[in-house]
């Protein structure tokens, strides 16, 4: 079974059904943990830090996006935690996915980036092409 799952998240409706997905699979193994991350796009922080009134708000701010599927892990007692990293999240996520040697990487289809839903999402693309673990893209 799968002992280490990357769950790739940014708060968008098919991340939340990625990371119900990935609650069902990490309930099989007592050992799995799962680390959900969430990758603030640089393209949208400079906005984000516009608007926050400090780092301490605009961390809470991301913070908030990964609430929803945290809740779902707690409540199946299942081992998670969330990393909170900075860039593009396609080329970010892959690195960090091969990098720290994971079995599994799950993600949406889709993101939040409109302009990229024309065809399959830019970020879900880039990371089948170039993790080194199986994917499981979720829609």
């Amino acid at each position: 079974m799968y002992e280490k799952i990357l769950l790739a998240a940014d708060g968008s409706t098919n991340s939340l059904r990625a990371a119900t997905e990935a609650v069902k699979i990490a309930a099989f193994s007592p050992t799995c943990n799962v680390e959900i991350v969430f990758v603030a796009d640089f393209s949208k922080s400079k906005n984000d830090i516009l608007h926050a009134q400090g780092k301490e708000e605009l961390e809470l701010s991301r913070r908030k996006k990964v609430l929803p599927i945290e809740k779902q892990f707690q409540q199946q007692c299942i081992q998670y935690s969330v990393t909170i990293l900075r860039g593009d999240p396609g080329p970010i996520i892959i690195e960090y996915a091969n990098s720290n040697s994971f079995d599994l990487v799950i993600i949406g289809s889709r993101g939040l980036n409109t302009l990229q839903e024309m065809v399959l999402g830019s970020v879900s693309h880039k990371v089948v092409k170039r993790v080194n673990c199986p994917v499981l893209i979720v829609k």
